[in-house]
């Protein structure tokens, strides 16, 4: 998920009550401003209304201006979650995550806060991609990863942190398709270095593989540029250790269709 400095700069002057409070000039309303004489729990309210009805950038202004006004309290601090939440319905994802890390830092034994680190989580998955298997992950390996590790640290955190909580368990599934996504990056990698005729390297990488990312689909392909790699570097005993890996977990595997004894270089 790359951004520019700049962009993200230009955001939170847009939206500063993410760094600080509103100034106190803000804070009790223009003469102009339908909401001054308003209570928390009518900021809180109309706020609520207008996320409901999917106006993000209003019930951001309203939870502002609530948190500004009445900085202490139960509605101040759901209304620091809301802001997280909003923003990353809005298309905010680097401001959702700012607004999250908010709140875990003020409010670390907060009875919500794993909500919090599963905004964060969600902020840095692309939910247009999905859960869809293998076809949807060739895609998203060609994006920088540095998001979905960012996005599985916060995964992970709330697995561990909070076993118990509502969002573990859709945790864990996204959890499992970063893994494969991950696992698939390093892959294409992979196969980029073998392509070139830099063995050392994609040995490098699928061992990587392997060891990092267990389960992953892309074993079976780490397994095979393993095994086409140590026979291009002259390493026959390694060959036919990682061969022999390989046919014993992947007995169908679609790299043995040659059929010869050097089936790998037929596939180089």
């Amino acid at each position: 998920m790359a951004f520019t400095f700049g962009s993200v700069t230009g955001k939170l002057l847009r939206h500063g009550a993410l760094i600080a409070v509103m100034i106190l000039a803000g804070c009790a309303g223009t003469p102009d401003d339908e909401t001054a004489g308003w209570d928390a729990q009518k900021l809180y309210s109309e706020a609520k209304s207008r996320m409901n009805g999917g106006s993000y950038d209003q019930a951001i202004k309203l939870l502002e201006k609530l948190e500004a006004r009445y900085p202490y309290g139960r509605y101040a601090q759901q209304a620091q979650l809301d802001i997280a939440y909003a923003y990353y319905k809005s298309g905010e994802p680097e401001l959702a995550i700012l607004a999250a890390n908010r709140f875990i830092k003020l409010h670390p034994n907060h009875s919500d806060v794993d909500y919090a680190y599963y905004l964060k989580g969600l902020a840095n998955f692309n939910e247009d991609i999905g859960i869809l298997g293998d076809v949807i992950i060739r895609d998203a390996v060609q994006r920088d990863p540095r998001a979905s590790f960012e996005a599985f640290n916060a995964f992970r955190e709330l697995v561990e942190r909070f076993p118990s909580s509502k969002y573990v368990a859709d945790s864990r599934a996204r959890m499992q398709y970063l893994v494969n996504t991950l696992a698939a990056h390093e892959i294409q990698v992979a196969r980029y270095y073998f392509k070139r005729g830099a063995h050392v390297a994609t040995v490098n990488r699928c061992q990587s593989v392997i060891a990092q990312y267990p389960n992953a689909p892309s074993h079976e392909e780490a397994l095979f540029l393993l095994v086409a790699s140590y026979d291009k570097l002259g390493l026959d005993t390694l060959r036919d250790d990682a061969e022999r890996v390989l046919r014993q977990n992947f007995p169908n595997s679609k790299y043995f269709s040659k059929g010869t004894t050097e089936w790998w270089k037929h596939w180089n």
